[in-house]
């Protein structure tokens, strides 16, 4: 929140006053007022801000301090953006590797009369000065602690009793917590750690209890112990909860040495099986639990502890081995809960009406139940039913007393680099599918990140991100297949809403479906970042809101498959961010933007441009080149684009250049100066046609920082040497790459050349991705890719003249392998799986790590071997991993190999327009049938 906005400015302050930079006569004084104002500002902030939930008037002066710091950082923007581009033209030839301005200030100084904006500027430095000079007095009304702020939330101190009457659903999960408890092996630790994991409000104390309260756990355990642990961290506190409930008696007074508690612990532990509850842990710090843990192995084997938190760091540092990821309840769960609460008789059919659409308003969070079922409990008048019924959540105030408390717990946990990361989510609409990538680049161009100690932005936003997921702030996530990591999620309803509480007008997402536009103009006048979603075909974009200038994010989504152009430009507006595309990238979008006007270059700010899928667009115009803070460019898939402004040298800021896009017949050839890049998707390499304007595969030379790279057109590569001096195999960032040799000019394939420039483009040991497409080369295997031992993901696309497939099962990092369309290949043999009869391993493992496999297009094909070696010492093992295994568009394969037929780990098998197989393994053949009968999921087109 105010916070980091107060954070980003201090430190532009700090830059400007390292430098010996001069605007104006007088200047300097204004700059040290407001970094002593923002100073004093700041040691308060974290107390203003946990009183601001209780005091409206320290709301009201957050809101003005938050106004004051946009305007300021505004300005401070529009400073070092004209030194940045003074610098750039001192540059005779924007075409010439440029130098990343690492500050914010180049530390030279700069004439008075050279910098054109001087005169605004100044005055307006002066002017917000004396607007936070009042801020910074008002603040001393209330008092506020130079401390760190004290959280005046009161936290719930739990205990074991429970009425499981009042308990619906979660019988599914009580199940699983007590098998967890009940069953023991010989090879388990004397301990077994066990964690519910899981959002505020979820009921995660609640299935604690149920455990601590069955039969069964009362008779398996010798001691039951329930220890409410929550913070701040006390471990004499806790280890005296846990001796108290061992020997029955208060130890007030009696110990106060944490080492003579610890020893009676251990006694009375001793040679006996205990069951302990730590509810509400939050601390993250091993340290906290070394000693305690100590004495609790004095226990029996067989002992339990059940740790409840909301964060799953915390789960790995206390050492669970088990862990429960509580989920919401069901609709029938939820309206079963709802119904006792609310209702103290029958209640009436249309109350019972909405009260069901209430209760699935609360999306199965249990405690959002309780507090809107105790809300209605006594109202019977339907005219209130339903004003909650078409309320926001955070517009209510029973529920902001009820449902956000342990919500603000949570939020006040984190650091005040994650609160503002966190908040910027309530940009998008409910049930919004949040594209992780994406994000992290949106909160890029809020200056919420920071490179810092030679770490990308990009790698802090991803752990940023994996935190705020760690700690149940997201939900639904939508996971690799490969390596696991997170490409997208949710938000639950709540969390959305208490986002929404935080931000209040700051963040407002629209549907054009329910929107008046005379009731967005007063919205607008506070609103920093705007969601806007067109559903309908004749849905006109909102105009009201290109007559504010105070958005700093705007991003346009269309769910139809084309709309009117937009009539109205952006560059009034003090965007950071600006994104004008489909909604669902899945759906052909004729696109709303036709043409980029010229005047998109006093659009400043601007860091994030995104106009993927406007197919109607036709060329970019040279001004958008003047945007000198622009870190990410996306125009992927706007297939009428066929070139780029020859003066993209100028971006040097520009940290991903997304195109994408078959059209565009050449890369201009100042992209070599942009050495900021970390995605390049794609280097278009065009033949000489062109001339001087086009860049050639050398430009790669000094983009070293290079993390994602598509290179289309190698075809047209005029010397293999020019590929060695593109210096792929030092960008050790290097994680992802395409390669494309496809040409346009229906010139003939040079089977030689595309085997010469395929070797000489070696990549970094440590790529992770790799995709080659229409190689003319007869074999796949260049030298080097044995040395890529990280590689998981391989696709060969379109490779029309190789006629074998090459070792692959000796990569041993593979874990997926797309083959399509391979015609002239006849026969796969053991060459495929890297085996050779001479010299074998007498223990080998083939394809050790993979798990998809997909092979199509290969229309020759008849044989596919099994392994025709023999020996009494032989052991090899076939892709002991395989989970999916697609076969497609291969008519005149015969029959699958037994290594893949037999494979106990085959959960998916898919056998598409393939004659042969076709008939061999459809059902009603029973013979072969059966040989694949044991896969779960069989799919015989």
């Amino acid at each position: 929140m105010a916070e980091t906005l107060v954070s980003i400015i201090l430190e532009q302050l700090a830059s400007i006053a390292s430098q010996e930079l001069k605007l104006v006569a007088g200047v300097d004084d204004d700059v040290r007022k407001l970094t002593s104002n923002f100073r004093s500002i700041r040691a308060v902030l974290e107390d203003a801000e946990s009183k601001q939930f209780k005091d409206n008037a320290v709301r009201d002066w957050l809101d003005k301090l938050k106004e004051a710091s946009y305007d300021i950082d505004d300005v401070l923007d529009d400073w070092n953006t004209s030194i940045g581009k003074l610098q750039l033209k001192d540059v005779e030839n924007a075409s010439k590797p440029l130098r990343k301005v690492c500050s914010l200030i180049p530390c030279y100084h700069v004439h008075f009369g050279q910098i054109g904006m001087r005169h605004d500027i100044t005055l307006n430095i002066k002017d917000l000065s004396k607007t936070l000079d009042a801020v910074a007095m008002e603040k001393n009304m209330f008092g506020f602690s130079l401390k760190e702020g004290t959280v005046e939330i009161r936290r719930p101190v739990t205990a074991s009793c429970i009425d499981v009457s009042m308990v619906h659903g979660r019988d599914d999960d009580k199940d699983e917590l007590l098998n967890k408890l009940l069953n023991e092996n010989s090879h388990e630790p004397t301990i077994s750690i066990i964690s519910i994991v899981g959002m505020g409000g979820i009921g995660k104390t609640t299935l604690a209890q149920l455990a601590f309260n069955d039969d069964k756990v009362k008779a398996h355990f010798d001691e039951r112990i329930w220890v409410c642990v929550s913070e701040p961290f006390n471990e004499t506190r806790v280890a005296k909860a846990i001796l108290e409930s061992l020997v029955k008696v208060s130890s007030e007074g009696a110990l106060v040495e944490l080492e003579n508690i610890l020893q009676k612990i251990s006694l009375s532990l001793e040679r006996k099986k205990f069951f302990l509850v730590l509810d509400d842990v939050w601390t993250e710090d091993p340290k906290d639990w070394e000693q305690l843990m100590i004495v609790l192995k004095y226990g029996s084997q067989g002992s339990r502890i059940l740790v409840t938190t909301r964060k799953q760091n915390v789960a790995k540092t206390i050492g669970a081995t088990n862990m429960i990821m509580l989920g919401t309840l069901s609709i029938n769960e939820s309206w079963s809960l709802f119904s006792q609460i609310a209702f103290l008789g029958e209640g009436s059919e249309k109350s019972k009406d909405i009260g069901r659409k209430i209760a699935a308003k609360c999306n199965g969070l249990p405690l959002a139940i309780k507090t809107l079922g105790s809300l209605l409990r006594f109202k019977t008048n339907i005219g209130e039913w339903q004003s909650v019924l078409e309320s926001e959540m955070w517009e209510i105030e029973q529920v902001e007393r009820g449902i956000f408390p342990p919500l603000l717990l949570s939020y006040y946990d984190l650091p005040f680099t994650l609160k503002k990361c966190f908040s910027y989510c309530a940009i998008f609409p409910k049930d919004y599918e949040i594209e992780k990538d994406e994000l992290i680049k949106l909160w890029m161009a809020q200056s919420y990140l920071r490179d810092e100690r030679n770490k990308d932005m990009e790698l802090i936003g991803e752990e940023y991100f994996e935190n705020l997921a760690m700690r149940s702030f997201f939900q639904d996530f939508k996971k690799n297949e490969y390596d696991g990591s997170i490409e997208s999620c949710k938000m639950h309803d709540i969390v959305h809403d208490f986002a929404q509480l935080l931000t209040k007008n700051e963040c407002l997402s629209i549907k054009t479906d329910n929107y008046v536009e005379s009731q967005l103009k007063s919205s607008f006048k506070k609103a920093r970042h705007s969601m806007v979603i067109l559903r309908g075909e004749r849905d006109s974009f909102p105009t009201s809101i290109c007559n504010e200038n105070k958005l700093r994010s705007l991003l346009v989504k269309c769910q139809v498959s084309s709309h009117p152009t937009l009539s109205k430009s952006f560059h009034n507006l003090s965007l950071r961010a600006l994104q004008f595309g489909a909604y669902n990238k899945n759906v052909i979008f004729l696109g709303a933007i036709q043409e980029i006007t010229r005047e998109i270059k006093k659009m400043r700010h601007l860091r994030y441009l995104d106009l993927s899928f406007n197919e109607k667009l036709k060329e970019l115009p040279k001004e958008l080149c003047d945007l000198y803070n622009l870190q990410t460019l996306n125009v992927a898939n706007c297939y009428g684009l066929t070139k780029l402004p020859q003066e993209m040298g100028k971006l040097i800021n520009l940290r991903h250049l997304i195109i994408n896009t078959d059209g565009v017949e050449y890369m201009p050839k100042g992209i070599e100066g942009l050495t900021c890049l970390r995605t390049l998707k794609d280097l278009v390499l065009s033949s000489s046609s062109h001339g001087g304007k086009a860049c050639s595969i050398e430009t790669l030379k000094n983009l070293t920082n290079l993390r994602s790279l598509g290179i289309l057109g190698l075809e047209n590569v005029g010397d293999v040497s020019e590929v060695k001096r593109a210096n792929l195999w030092n960008k050790t960032s290097l994680l992802s790459l395409l390669l494309d040799f496809r040409t346009g000019n229906n010139r003939s394939k040079s089977v030689e050349r595309d085997e010469m420039v395929v070797e000489a483009l070696e990549p970094p040991p440590n790529l992770v991705k790799l995709c080659l497409k229409y190689y003319g080369g007869k074999t796949i295997w260049p030298n080097w890719i044995v040395s890529l031992t990280q590689l998981r993901e391989l696709t060969f696309s379109r490779c029309n003249n190789y006629e074998y497939l090459p070792p692959l099962g000796k990569l041993s990092s593979l874990e997926s392998l797309v083959i399509d369309w391979a015609p002239s290949v006849k026969k796969v043999g053991n060459e495929f799986l890297g085996i050779e009869s001479d010299g074998i391993a007498r223990s080998s493992i083939v394809f050790p790590k993979l798990k998809n496999l997909e092979i199509g297009g290969i229309v020759e094909w008849e044989e596919w071997d099994d392994i025709t070696f023999s020996g009494d010492e032989l052991v090899i093992t076939i892709m002991p991993c395989l989970r999916y295994l697609r076969i497609y568009y291969n008519h005149k394969l015969k029959m699958l190999p037994n290594y893949i037929l037999q494979s106990p780990t085959l959960k998916q098998l898919e056998i598409e327009y393939c004659d042969i197989l076709t008939q061999r393994y459809k059902k009603e053949r029973s013979k072969d049938w059966q040989k694949i009968s044991h896969i779960p999921n069989v799919t015989v087109h």
